[in-house]
């Protein structure tokens, strides 16, 4: 268990990011739930008060630089101080290469990439600045490490934070900020049920198909769950992951190696 430690999760009012939530609450941080869906926060965090956890609900939209670095500041003017931010907030997009437009690009690069570099930029500004260790996780997928048919505009993102968690990892050991990706597979959230409904256009499946399809490589033989994903962001937000940085580690049961 942690002491006074604070984490801000972002796209964290349903999903693998509710489940972080849930899990860094457990271990012991007063949690900071980050949503652009005001309701939805709202909702989670009284979940987790209702469970015995320390939590606030800040709504907030990651494409916006300024969003994100006043998430920073009322977090540290209502809890002191900031020790992990998790970078969870992401959509998808299932489309061929050849019909993705500029608007759609422009979207989801806003979100995923440049919403993960402000989140990086405002909780590296304040982390440099106190005592102690910080923890920056981002959000990467399978898809940064593989491209995936249907799923190419997705995938770049993906990519991308790859390249910012290795770089931001260089540049901010000096301050003792460790950071870290964690890249999920096939998890049972709403987005697949989103990716499962348009693969069924481009692939000619009946709804539902597609999740099988995809689901059929995984080597432990059954669908993730975003507990699965919570339990090792809580060993990148631990003391137990110090000497690791700069990693985009694969946490999918098994759908990919290398």
């Amino acid at each position: 268990m942690v002491e006074n430690k604070v984490a801000i999760i972002t796209g964290s009012g349903q999903g693998i990011g509710k489940g972080i939530a849930k899990r860094l609450g457990h271990d012991g941080f007063s949690v900071v739930i980050n949503d652009i869906n005001k309701d939805t926060a709202d909702a989670t965090a009284q979940e987790l008060r209702d469970q015995g956890y320390d939590s606030v609900a800040v709504e907030g939209d990651v494409s916006k630089r300024e969003d994100q670095f006043s998430l920073v500041k009322r977090t540290v003017d209502y809890f002191g101080r900031l020790d992990v931010f998790v970078n969870n907030a992401g959509v998808d997009q299932v489309a061929p290469l050849l019909d993705v437009t500029e608007e759609d690009f422009k979207t989801i690069n806003n979100i995923n990439v440049l919403g993960t570099l402000f989140g990086i930029q405002a909780a590296a500004e304040h982390m440099k600045e106190q005592e102690g260790r910080g923890k920056i996780i981002n959000a990467c997928s399978i898809a940064g490490h593989k491209g995936y048919s249907f799923l190419g505009a997705y995938s770049a993102t993906k990519f991308a934070i790859r390249g910012l968690t290795q770089t931001a990892a260089q540049e901010l050991a000096q301050f003792d900020i460790n950071v870290n990706s964690y890249c999920p597979g096939i998890v049972g959230t709403s987005m697949w049920d989103r990716i499962d409904a348009s693969m069924v256009e481009y692939m000619g499946l009946e709804p539902g198909q597609a999740f099988e399809k995809f689901s059929e490589g995984i080597t432990l033989g059954r669908t993730e769950e975003p507990e699965d994903v919570a339990n090792f962001v809580s060993y990148l937000a631990s003391s137990d992951s110090d000497y690791m940085t700069g990693q985009s580690v694969m946490i999918d049961g098994g759908i990919e190696f290398s």
